[in-house]
């Protein structure tokens, strides 16, 4: 590639206008060329501040758009597969950018070194490179941070280093949550652009019906998730998850060589069932709080990230009319 590498982000949204706008924001003051955003329940006023913005390209997916996409299916009941479809919609009518990043309202990149150096790097054959989270976790009330500074918890890439890192730094649950997250460790991926038959998922790039089976990684870049940013925040959207999202009943637990972990709704079912909120509210304090003793365990195993989102201000830079 002759001259430097475009990217842009797309992302299937069902967020209140603030959010909406923040994440756009922020992907564009780290350098996207397009933020294309299909809104999954229209958000007006982020609807028109979007549509306003020479880098931003903005959907509704209502009724008429699904018939048009998919006459005889309508809209897809599950949202994970509305994200994929379009995703790949947007990926096949050209984004005008080279590389392409699917992803969700409460990720936002990272890179410790310029993103476009990391992706002009990247070996001509590349299709995809993984992009890996970092999950934002609540503040220690009794050691509070400035406004939009957070910790953050990493983990290990290989699942076997990341089982042991786990049940050392979480005592209690490490066992059943992979990483020690309580949302995703596979991250995200960008895809070249322009490549035939190519279709978008969650977490992965599909080629002629196959996943891309070694995505490349871009290390000096991490996905900050903000899954469960506070209690209030996880608790609020922690029923829906249970039924339809990252906590479903069908999804695999964290790998362990005798196979007895739980997966996240059966260790949640079996907190709820034997202590009710208060088991779920010392969960969340052991793994998602930043305590000092949880972030010295994490330090010595050297995954403790604190990063500073100032998204209020990203969107009042880019959207300076919203609000």
């Amino acid at each position: 590639m002759s001259r430097d590498p475009t990217w842009g982000v797309v992302a299937t949204i069902k967020a209140p206008d603030t959010d909406i706008l923040n994440f756009a924001a922020w992907h564009l003051d780290q350098g996207a060329q397009r933020v294309q955003i299909y809104l999954d329940e229209d958000a007006p006023k982020a609807r028109v501040a979007l549509k306003a913005h020479p880098k931003c390209r903005v959907i509704v997916t209502d009724a008429q758009y699904w018939k048009r996409r998919r006459r005889h299916k309508g809209r897809p009941e599950k949202h994970q597969t509305r994200q994929s479809l379009n995703a790949t919609h947007c990926y096949k009518r050209n984004p005008k950018v080279d590389w392409l990043l699917h992803t969700d309202v409460d990720e936002f990149l990272w890179p410790v070194a310029s993103l476009t150096d990391q992706l002009a790097a990247l070996p001509d054959a590349t299709i995809s490179a993984r992009v890996r989270p970092i999950e934002v976790m609540a503040p220690d009330p009794n050691d509070p941070l400035d406004p939009g500074v957070f910790w953050c918890k990493a983990c290990a890439r290989l699942p076997a280093h990341r089982r042991a890192e786990s049940e050392a730094i979480y005592s209690t649950y490490g066992s059943h949550l992979n990483g020690g997250f309580i949302s995703h460790v596979a991250g995200k991926v960008f895809v070249r652009t322009g490549q035939e038959d190519v279709s978008l998922r969650i977490h992965n790039a599909f080629h002629a019906g196959e996943m891309d089976p070694e995505p490349s990684e871009l290390s000096q870049t991490r996905l900050v998730h903000m899954h469960a940013p506070d209690w209030d925040h996880w608790y609020r959207h922690y029923r829906y998850r249970l039924k339809h999202g990252s906590y479903r009943a069908d999804l695999r637990p964290a790998p362990q060589p005798d196979g007895v972990s739980l997966n996240k709704h059966a260790l949640f079912a079996k907190l709820e069932a034997e202590g009710g909120e208060e088991a779920l509210r010392m969960l969340y304090q052991e793994v998602c709080t930043a305590t000092p003793e949880l972030r010295e365990r994490l330090k010595a195993h050297g995954l403790l990230h604190k990063v500073t989102l100032d998204l209020d201000a990203c969107r009042a830079r880019h959207f300076p009319d919203f609000g």
